[in-house]
C-alpha cells in the first residue's frame, strides 16, 4: 500500500508563489511516474502536471504551462510542484498521485492512470 502525503498549501495573493510537496512511502518510489491533479469547488478533478519515474520527462496542462514546474527527488521519495504567478483560478485542492504501473507514463493526464492518491492540500489565491 502506498501512502502519499501532500503539504505546502496555503493562502497567497495573486502573482505569488507556493511550493507543494508530496512524500511517498510503501513501494519503490523511483519506479513510478507521479502526477499532480487539482479540484476546484463545484468542478471535476483535473490534471495539472506529471513526471516520468526517472524525472526525464515532464508534462503540463496548458493552463499551468510556463508557470508551474514539477520535479522529484527519488532519494527523498518526494515529488514537488513549484507554482509561480498564481491566479485566483488556481484555487483548488491539490492532490498528488502515483502511476499504477512501474516504469510507465501512460495516459498521464487521466485519473485512471493512477492508483494511489494523497489526501490533498488546499491552495487559495486571493485577487
Amino acid at each position: 500500500q502506498v501512502q502519499l502525503v501532500e503539504s505546502g498549501g496555503g493562502l497567497v495573493q495573486a502573482g505569488g508563489s507556493l511550493r507543494l510537496s508530496c512524500a511517498a512511502s510503501g513501494r519503490t518510489f523511483s519506479s513510478y511516474s507521479m502526477g499532480w491533479f487539482r479540484q476546484a469547488p463545484g468542478k471535476e478533478r483535473e490534471f495539472v502536471a506529471a513526471i516520468r519515474w526517472n524525472g526525464g520527462s515532464t508534462y503540463y496542462a496548458d493552463s499551468v504551462k510556463g508557470r508551474f514546474t514539477i520535479s522529484r527527488d527519488n532519494a527523498k521519495n518526494s515529488v514537488y510542484l513549484q507554482m509561480n504567478s498564481l491566479r485566483p483560478g488556481d484555487t483548488a485542492v491539490y492532490y498528488c498521485a502515483s502511476e499504477r504501473r512501474a516504469y510507465t507514463v501512460g495516459t498521464y493526464y487521466s485519473q485512471g492512470e493512477y492508483d494511489n492518491w494523497g489526501q490533498g492540500t488546499q491552495v487559495t489565491v486571493s485577487a
